[in-house]
């Protein structure tokens, strides 16, 4: 446990929270998703580790046990924090995994620092290549009037809306994929998390364009998703990445949710571990 400073404010550092195993390993870096922490790999962490990886995990600014500084939250940012990771612990030839709003930090490093500290790249669930539908993203699987009434719930109470969006995060058809103690997980987590801090994230991963970003993907990729994900559609999101990033490689887990890492936390793990070991 560890934290690295992602950024010399005029009165006031933010700190990010870091948990890395450590060990001569290959590293692989996880990026947790919104509005979550990287306590969220708890399924993932020790598998990784146990396969001789080193695996590094941080709480994205604003959320977990980071700082939660009042600006930040546009995704150039975020990439740079991840880049002050990278830098600051020396990591080298690694792995990169995003998480649904965390794949767009993925891509948006690679886009901003380029592919000299990664070897390759997991965008599981993630939120590319555009969540917003319009005019020229008529694919995007997020609507303005969804996006309007997210925000407006949030605003208006955060423990309502973090109960309904965890419950969504881990079902298919209505159904939870999850126990009830995995889900009451989530929300605490969720409820670790800044609220100005979430709103602006919201708005990051909602009206992103990470379509010239995909572009910058060159090194070996894995694109893994849930087919009855409900929070990021696979088909306006999982395909379109797949299909935007020459030579990836795809995986459908069938019958899972959004919060796919823990509902088939196996096979995940299995399909991921398989991806690093070639």
């Amino acid at each position: 446990m560890a934290e690295i400073t992602a950024h010399h404010g005029l009165f006031k550092d933010t700190n990010l929270h870091v948990d890395d195993t450590g060990g001569s390993g290959r590293p692989v870096v996880l990026i947790h998703g919104w509005p979550l922490s990287g306590e969220s790999w708890e399924h993932q962490v020790g598998a990784f580790a146990d396969a001789g990886y080193r695996v590094i995990t941080y709480d994205r600014r604003g959320f977990g046990r980071s700082d939660k500084p009042l600006t930040g939250y546009t995704y150039d940012t975020l990439a740079e924090d991840l880049n002050t990771l990278l830098e600051a612990l020396d990591v080298r030839d690694a792995t990169i995994v995003g998480f649904s709003m965390g794949g767009g930090e993925v891509v948006r490093h690679l886009a901003r620092h380029g592919a000299e500290r990664v070897r390759s790249v997991v965008l599981a669930s993630a939120v590319t290549p555009y969540m917003m539908q319009g005019s020229d993203n008529p694919d995007g699987p997020l609507t303005k009037k969804q996006a309007a009434e997210m925000t407006a719930s949030l605003t208006a109470d955060q423990e309502k809306f973090y109960d309904q969006f965890t419950t969504e995060f881990f079902s298919v058809d209505g159904q939870l994929k999850v126990s009830e103690e995995e889900r009451q997980k989530a929300l605490a987590l969720a409820l670790q998390s800044d609220k100005k801090a979430a709103l602006a994230c919201m708005t990051a991963f909602g009206t992103t364009d990470f379509r010239d970003d995909l572009t910058a993907v060159t090194v070996p990729t894995l694109v893994i998703h849930g087919d009855g994900d409900a929070t990021v559609p696979f088909e306006g999101s999982g395909a379109r990445t797949h299909a935007a990033i020459t030579g990836s490689e795809l995986y459908v887990v069938a019958g899972a949710p959004h919060g796919v890492n823990v509902s088939h936390a196996d096979e995940w793990n299995r399909v991921v571990l398989d991806f690093l070991g070639r």
